[in-house]
């Protein structure tokens, strides 16, 4: 059976609670009767629809569950010469700026999240023990 190559404004036209199309990886995916059952809430899902969902899906980490799930709904690839400038799907979530590209920057904040509470918890055992003196 040949695979059906869906037009992207096709896809867009899929974006309500009654009718849910998803782009993933270049794949599409009709996920209408499986919005009640996410265990996300159907709200996610919404959220992906009219774009490619790539970025969402991956930042969750699904599980290979979810994954092999997802065979039961797939209905054909997106014809890649028809998504939009600037929106075009990828495996790579997009750069925002709350969240930096992996190995950019110095790392300092993350860094700090981890440090700074040792830190506060070492001036507290130091007074504790200035204290007791």
């Amino acid at each position: 059976m040949a695979t059906k190559i869906i037009h992207f404004d096709e896809l867009a036209n899929h974006s309500t609670r009654k009718d849910c199309w998803i782009l993933i990886h270049g794949k599409v995916y009709d996920l209408t009767t499986f919005l009640p059952d996410h265990p996300g809430g159907d709200e996610v899902l919404m959220g992906a629809t009219a774009k490619d969902g790539t970025p969402y899906f991956e930042d969750v980490g699904h599980s290979p569950n979810a994954k092999e799930l997802m065979k039961k709904y797939y209905i054909g690839d997106i014809d890649a010469s028809t998504v939009p400038a600037g929106s075009k799907y990828n495996s790579v979530a997009p750069i925002t700026p709350d969240k930096p590209a992996p190995g950019s920057g110095s790392g300092f904040p993350t860094i700090l999240k981890f440090l700074l509470p040792l830190l506060i918890l070492g001036i507290a055992f130091a007074l504790g023990l200035f204290r007791k003196e």
